[in-house]
């Protein structure tokens, strides 16, 4: 099994420091300033960090306190996600400019197939290009861009000129690339799985394509497939421009721990209410609710029940939320609360595709 042409040509746009860098853009006075996105030094977590408090070795999911004290000139600042989704909304504006097949990964990142596009370019890297320029010149934001033959190829190149860069890693250089490529940056290949891997003398791409297809499926059960054809270039997952929503949360964390389900009750009345206020708005209803709960030694469990019939409202749900809180002792007192729905009412719809081959 080999690659084949004709190859697609895929862009992965990626966002500089997006939530950082917002902030900077409504408030120049921290440009160049060590900027923490959510939370505080006392409670909470950090959203996303600048690259100067990147430097301090300040990243997402650490906890405020944390992030202080590697960076004590830290700036917290406070989310603000209804702008974060206004110059979205915006840079996606500039995406179907090019092209309609748009798969949106969260607000900062998309995948665009370009193989065909509105301006008539045969060029993907010039499209990159234009893309990026048009991002910055309409939102005063900088973005990098990763363009391949693949979405998992596209997504690794985005990363390598960061930031306000670009890579193309053509047809003919996608295979010695790979075999370059630590394993730990392949798609579906975790800290575990990795850690399994450099024990067995696995550590670039290279070592990987040395296994056969038996050996890594005994190795790794049916991801073992995947591991041998995405070290030759295979992977064949289209851009899905109508990618479904999985999942809709909400979640808060405390000011000071709880201890007693009285007034987490309270406290999940709040976050039903905001939870179901997104499912409204998102027109989506949802069978499985999920109850996530993080003590204050930040071990977290999560407890879910499945119904059989679709619930949105409030009024269906918290009697399962009340059911979930009781379900068994808490280990600990908490510091944050979050509910869930899964199984959501959507369905997907795969697009057309028609594959010409051009130069890249």
């Amino acid at each position: 099994m080999e690659m084949k042409p004709p190859f697609r040509k895929i862009i992965h746009v990626d966002m500089d420091a997006y939530y950082a860098s917002v902030a900077e853009l409504d408030h120049p006075e921290l440009r160049g300033k060590a900027i923490a996105v959510g939370g505080n030094e006392i409670r909470g977590v950090v959203s996303a960090a600048s690259y100067e408090a990147r430097k301090y070795g300040v990243k997402s999911a650490m906890s405020g306190v944390l992030a202080k004290q590697k960076c004590p000139h830290l700036i917290f600042v406070k989310t603000d996600f209804a702008r974060y989704k206004e110059i979205s909304s915006k840079i996606r504006g500039i995406f179907y400019q090019y092209t309609n097949l748009v798969e949106p990964l969260s607000l900062d990142e998309a995948y665009l197939d370009v193989t065909e596009n509105k301006k008539g370019n045969p060029s993907a890297s010039l499209i990159a290009e234009e893309i990026r320029q048009k991002i910055y010149s309409e939102t005063g934001l900088r973005a990098s861009a990763g363009i391949s033959i693949n979405k998992f190829i596209a997504k690794v190149a985005s990363d390598i000129n960061k930031p306000n860069g670009q890579k193309t890693i053509n047809p003919e250089e996608v295979l010695p690339f790979l075999e370059q490529l630590p394993v730990n940056k392949f798609y579906g290949v975790g800290k575990v799985t990795a850690a399994k891997m450099y024990n067995l003398g696995i550590f670039v791409g290279n070592d990987l394509k040395k296994k056969s297809l038996e050996e890594l499926v005994k190795l790794f059960g049916k991801s073992g497939a995947h591991y041998y054809n995405i070290v030759r270039g295979i992977h064949n997952s289209k851009v899905k421009p109508n990618r479904i929503q999985k999942s809709i949360a909400a979640e808060r964390t405390f000011i000071e721990n709880i201890s007693s389900e009285i007034f987490m009750i309270e406290k999940l009345e709040h976050i039903a209410a905001e939870l179901e206020r997104r499912m409204i708005k998102s027109e989506t209803k949802g069978k499985t609710i999920t109850l996530k709960i993080k003590y204050s030694d930040f071990t977290q469990q999560t407890r879910s029940k499945t119904k059989t019939t679709f619930m949105q409202s409030k009024k269906d749900f918290f009697p399962v939320v009340k059911e979930l809180l009781f379900q068994e002792k808490l280990q600990n007192s908490v510091r944050l609360l979050g509910l869930s729905f899964a199984n959501l009412n959507t369905v997907i719809k795969e697009p057309v595709w028609v594959q010409l081959q051009f130069e890249f």
